[in-house]
């Protein structure tokens, strides 16, 4: 395996690329939408020139050593395995997880989401015409819990027969605990629903942290578990539109199966399985470098808060790029208006929280996948915003 040379701290300039990331003002800096602006491995950049350079484009097939990348990825960092006959190839998580509703729930039935969560999660159910089941995560002490009585209490009502779990947990950055996985899918199995465990974050650890993958928390995670994989937010790839569903019940393979070939989302470009093969043989080393940088960034943000804007409040994560914020302090009602005042006075595009839940409604979200010096920029900006706020 190659060593990747890794300068996480060069400058990259995205505008002019149609980056819906940087699809801003040129005095703007955006910390919201969850992509990186780091250069991807330079293996992933001369494999995918070579592919270019033999100058056709036309469909591809999805060969065995894409699937073999995985199997051997996942076998090797999270101690999970699978066979090729528990995947299918999807265009990404999220397609994924619409198709998915539409072929193993009914209109009007309702879906689980344990709140904060990807605020995705909300528009992909109910665009499909399903009812969003909010379960509200225990907040307390600047920490979070399940609410595992109230979560039996909505996996026990009449038209549920899904839970989409978020693992590790976007936006609060927590991996949980093979205990509380377990409990998840023993409960979901006792009331007769389907859990979707999104894992499109689950490289993005903190050092010397490991999360759990769903399916090996329990048994009957595999009878009643569908797992989604993908290495774009590892490696940011996610222009590249690429993605695998993981399953092990053989009716529930078979029912995804046709939906996402229904669907059309089954095909790969002629990138994506070029990208994903280099980046899962080739670019560990890079994958590691880039959580110690992650980690460093989140560091210097803690450091920042606690010591020059003491009223907002860093949730301690374990995982993911994506820093939540608790501004209660500052406002009690909706942090999309303080969201909206930071950028309109200093430029500084955050997300506000409401987006992933009621619950989020005191909560900023920040993105951190970015260099040093953008990240210090960034919160210079914040204290500004925050402090303009509190006395307009």
């Amino acid at each position: 395996m190659a060593k990747n040379m890794n300068n996480f701290d060069k400058e990259t300039n995205r505008f002019n690329i149609s980056s819906l990331k940087w699809n801003v003002k040129e005095n703007e800096l955006p910390m919201w939408v969850a992509d990186m602006d780091f250069l991807c491995p330079d293996a992933i950049y001369q494999a995918l020139l070579e592919r270019l350079n033999n100058k056709t484009y036309g469909y591809s097939i999805i060969p065995d050593s894409l699937y073999d990348s995985y199997m051997n990825f996942y076998r090797d960092r999270h101690h999970l395995s699978f066979a090729k006959e528990n995947m299918l190839f999807s265009s990404g998580v999220i397609p994924s997880t619409s198709s998915i509703i539409r072929r193993i729930t009914a209109p009007g039935e309702n879906i689980i989401l344990m709140t904060p969560v990807y605020n995705i999660f909300f528009n992909s159910i109910v665009n499909n015409g399903r009812f969003i089941s909010e379960v509200p995560l225990k907040y307390e002490n600047y920490k979070y819990d399940i609410d595992f009585c109230l979560l039996e209490e909505k996996l026990a009502e009449y038209r549920t027969n899904l839970l989409i779990l978020c693992n590790p947990h976007n936006p609060i950055g927590k991996i949980w605990s093979k205990e509380e996985l377990a409990k998840i899918a023993t409960l979901a199995k006792k009331h007769n629903v389907y859990v979707i465990s999104d894992e499109i974050h689950c490289d993005l650890t903190n050092p010397n942290k490991e999360y759990v993958p769903f399916f090996n928390s329990c048994s009957e995670a595999k009878e009643i578990g569908i797992s989604l994989i993908s290495p774009t937010k590892s490696f940011n790839l996610a222009g590249l539109q690429t993605s695998m569903i993981i399953v092990f019940n053989q009716y529930l393979y078979n029912k995804i199966n046709r939906g996402i070939n229904n669907d059309e989302i089954a095909e790969p470009n002629f990138l994506a399985c070029v990208a994903t093969e280099v980046a899962y043989n080739q670019c560990r080393d890079y994958l590691d470098d880039l959580r110690k940088y992650i980690f460093s960034n989140r560091e210097i943000v803690k450091n920042y808060f606690e010591q020059h804007i003491k009223e907002i409040q860093l949730i301690d994560g374990e995982a993911t790029y994506l820093l939540w914020i608790d501004c209660s302090q500052i406002t009690h009602k909706n942090s999309k208006l303080l969201a909206q005042h930071i950028r309109n006075t200093t430029g500084l595009y955050l997300s506000e929280g409401s987006q992933y839940g009621s619950c989020g409604k005191t909560f900023l979200r920040m993105n951190i996948a970015t260099q040093k010096f953008r990240v210090l920029d960034g919160l210079e900006r914040l204290k500004e915003g925050i402090r303009s706020y509190k006395e307009s």
